[in-house]
């Protein structure tokens, strides 16, 4: 059943800036819509319109009866004078107590402990985190949220994600989460200069439907150009404009003239830039941080190494910017020391961009850095490079007063690398940009030949990214992990069954020589006794004939279990069934194995009473 409609649907700023231009939208009950594109498109407009916060200039949005909505903007107001709770609480009948309950609940999951606690007094990031938890109590049919995982950790992520899944009413959501769109959406929506395309499935299922899309559009167009060829070709040979017949012909071409072809996709085309470093590089000894009575980092060393690629994880506030400004040498270290090579050059993307000049022009702010780069394409100026970063020339004599706030991370980012840094340090750097500057930003980070250390909560950006990972863990301890994002999920989820971090299957040979040393010393304890004629009953004999096979064959399970459990590492609900599922197949395995004692023990008995 379709619960809303949109139709007919323009909006722009500008004349050059045309957000939607006769675009459509529909919802259907129940359905959960993930809405994409390159910033500035017009994603968090859409979703205004839809909310009913900000009118269309046409067109028009027709809602179902009695459906209600709540909206989570981007960038939510509240009262700085409220606490907590109240702001949680805002707009909600509390009279029975269990929604106050409720939101004291999610906010604890939020990383809240002080309800009473002002608004006044909080970061943008905890203000997003408060409104999030109103908007996800509000008794509607439609929840609208731009950008809900901005500013939440892995943990929370995953959270908002269950909560999602089981939300029983439509969803609509700009996220450039990847696998948060993959996990809980079943269409996607893209945005782009001024249409709205719709896709069927997860995020997976649409970048093969795009693709497909436009390889039909270039074919189409390939056949346009191709008869607009021969017709040009038949109006040069003095085409007569008597017969209504020949009008109209002339007509076709003329409108075919007209007509616009697919534009082709921009890419955020970007030679990796950096310059030469030394032999020294970042060499962290014995790095020691408090504030007060709280430990952020204790007693950390290491030596970052030439191509490293290093993600550091962990909840909100125990200390990951604090550990890159103390890099950066911004904090002074309460002990320890960080040595710093000669030839470090280091570019910082750090979470909060408000520092730019909004007076300024995309370009200028540009050329404060440098006016040429050398690239591995040779030297190119800094609109040209702004070209590749999709910033055409409008765009780049735009004051960034203008620019949406995509589109100032996008800008902020260019300008980092634009000081040809050998070593980046990214606070966060999937913040408020779009999946395809992600996606261009992980391809150049792929041919970067310098140190790049990131703090993210970005779970596909880190799995894409990193080679080692630094987690947070009690007592500003960090702790590390060889591999990318899945691998540290899985050695976490071993440490959490308390499990030893070893091949299962090497664990179950080992299983296996204890229960079979202990099979052998009861033997010499029984060494003594009255001989008595022993042999297999049939069921024995069956059974001793197929242990061993039984047993490889479990252990096989668990290797393969072991390996789903990496595969669906970011899936809470397949993980849990998969963790349940190995732990009932390691118990088999355990009662198999010490079967096997038992009829191997009895086995030799029979053939010593034999003998030779």
């Amino acid at each position: 059943m379709n619960i809303l409609t949109a139709e007919h649907l323009q909006k722009a700023y500008t004349e050059e800036r045309i957000l939607l231009k006769d675009a459509a939208f529909s919802l259907q009950e129940g359905e959960k819509v993930g809405v994409i594109g390159i910033n500035g498109m017009g994603k968090s407009t859409l979703l205004k319109i839809i909310a009913g916060t900000e009118e269309p200039d046409q067109g028009a949005v027709v809602m179902g009866n009695h459906v209600k909505t709540a909206y989570l903007a981007q960038t939510p107001s509240l009262e700085d004078t409220d606490s907590l709770l109240k702001s949680a609480l805002k707009g909600l009948d509390i009279q029975d107590g269990v929604l106050e309950g409720e939101a004291r609940s999610m906010l604890n999951r939020l990383g809240f402990e002080d309800m009473d606690r002002q608004v006044k007094y909080l970061s943008g990031g905890q203000k997003k985190r408060v409104a999030l938890v109103n908007i996800l109590l509000q008794p509607v049919e439609i929840l609208i949220l731009d950008e809900p995982t901005n500013h939440l950790d892995s943990e929370m992520s995953g959270w908002l994600e269950e909560y999602l899944v089981k939300f029983r009413g439509a969803l609509v959501m700009v996220t450039h989460d990847r696998y948060f769109l993959d996990r809980i959406v079943d269409r996607i929506v893209e945005v782009e200069y001024g249409k709205i395309y719709s896709y069927p499935g997860s995020y997976a299922d649409y970048v093969a439907l795009k693709m497909q899309r436009q390889s039909m559009e270039q074919a189409s167009e390939r056949k346009r150009k191709s008869i607009l060829k021969k017709e040009l070709a038949w109006l040069a040979r003095g085409a007569r404009a008597r017969s209504t017949k020949q009008k109209a012909h002339i007509q076709r071409i003329e409108d075919m003239l007209a007509a616009e072809g697919p534009l082709e996709e921009k890419g955020v085309e970007l030679s990796s830039v950096s310059s030469r470093m030394g032999k020294k590089t970042i060499e962290v000894k014995n790095l020691l941080k408090s504030y007060g009575d709280k430990k952020l980092i204790h007693d950390f060393t290491y030596i970052f190494l030439k191509g490293e690629r290093i993600g550091i994880v962990g909840p909100n506030g125990c200390g990951k910017t604090t550990l890159l400004k103390l890099i950066l040498g911004q904090v002074i270290p309460d002990g320890g020391s960080i040595e710093m090579g000669e030839t470090v050059r280091i570019g910082y993307f750090s979470q909060d961009n408000s520092h730019m000049e909004e007076s300024l022009t995309a370009i200028a702010y540009v050329r404060e850095v440098a006016e040429y780069i050398d690239t591995g394409d040779g030297k190119i100026s800094a609109s040209m490079l702004m070209e590749r970063f999709l910033f055409d020339g409008t765009m780049q004599w735009t004051p960034i007063g203008k620019l949406s706030g995509g589109e100032r991370r996008r800008l902020y980012l260019l300008r980092i690398l634009m000081g040809a840094p050998n070593v980046l340090i990214l606070d966060e750097p999937t913040n408020d940009l779009d999946i395809r500057t992600l996606t261009i930003l992980e391809d150049y980070l792929d041919a970067f030949d310098g140190i790049v250390i990131t703090v993210s909560h970005d779970r596909y950006f880190l799995e894409r990214l990193a080679t080692r990972i630094f987690a947070f863990e009690e007592n500003g301890h960090l702790q590390q992990y060889e591999g990318g994002y899945l691998d540290y999920l899985r050695a976490q989820e071993v440490r959490r069954l308390q499990l030893p971090d070893q091949d299962k299957k090497n664990q179950g040979n080992k299983k296996f020589e204890e229960q079979k040393k202990k099979g052998q010393e009861g033997r010499k304890a029984r060494a003594g006794a009255s001989p008595k004629k022993l042999k297999f009953s049939y069921k024995e004999q069956r059974e001793y004939d197929r242990i061993e096979e039984e047993v490889t064959s479990l252990e096989e399970k668990l290797e393969l279990l072991e390996q789903k459990m990496m595969e669906h590492a970011t899936n809470s609900a397949k993980l849990s069934e998969l963790m349940e599922e190995k732990s009932q197949t390691e118990g088999e395995l355990e009662e198999k194995m010490e079967r096997w004692v038992y009829l191997n023990d009895l086995a030799e008995k029979i053939k010593d009473q034999s003998g030779p």
